[in-house]
């Protein structure tokens, strides 16, 4: 009975010891390294926007926010700088189409193109958990990089790294 308790304590050590080296920042994503999903939804300019509008033979940003959004108002200057380097399309989830002309208005506009995700399909699609999401797709149209949360001021030298890369 004692070398059971002791075998039990040891794995329990183990296992404890396991899970503080793990980053809790890093969800996991079924994207990495495979092709960005099928999608089709309206755009914000009238269209629609699909997944062939994102496989075009570039490297390019996707990212996924809301105007109602805290933490999306916290990355979008990042995201202003980004775009003068490199496409970024953005998927706006379960928003107006007046909240985010507004937003726009206020904040400036980074975005190509931008899809309305009125329903949260797409985010599903994408296995987005949360808002803000940023994927970076390479030239083939495959997910290379996923950040969960506020893109700051030191991940944009990560994500240009990342970028720089690919190209």
């Amino acid at each position: 009975m004692r070398y059971f308790l002791i075998v039990i304590f040891i794995f329990i050590l183990v296992i404890f010891y396991k899970g503080l080296k793990k980053d809790p920042t890093v969800i996991p994503s079924n994207l990495l390294s495979k092709e960005i999903p099928e999608f089709s939804i309206s755009s914000f300019s009238g269209s629609t926007l699909k997944t062939k509008d994102l496989r075009d033979n570039k490297v390019k940003i996707v990212n996924f926010f809301a105007s109602w959004c805290p933490p999306c108002k916290i990355e979008h200057n990042q995201l202003l700088e980004l775009s003068k380097k490199i496409p970024v399309y953005g998927i706006a989830k379960k928003n107006t189409h007046d909240d985010l002309s507004k937003w726009f208005e206020n904040n400036g506009n980074p975005y190509t193109r931008v899809g309305m995700d009125t329903n949260g399909e797409a985010s599903i699609e994408w296995g987005v958990y949360g808002l803000p999401e940023t994927f970076i797709i390479d030239k083939g149209g495959i997910v290379k990089y996923k950040h969960v949360g506020p893109l700051m001021k030191r991940d944009q030298e990560h994500i240009e790294k990342i970028i720089k890369k690919l190209q």
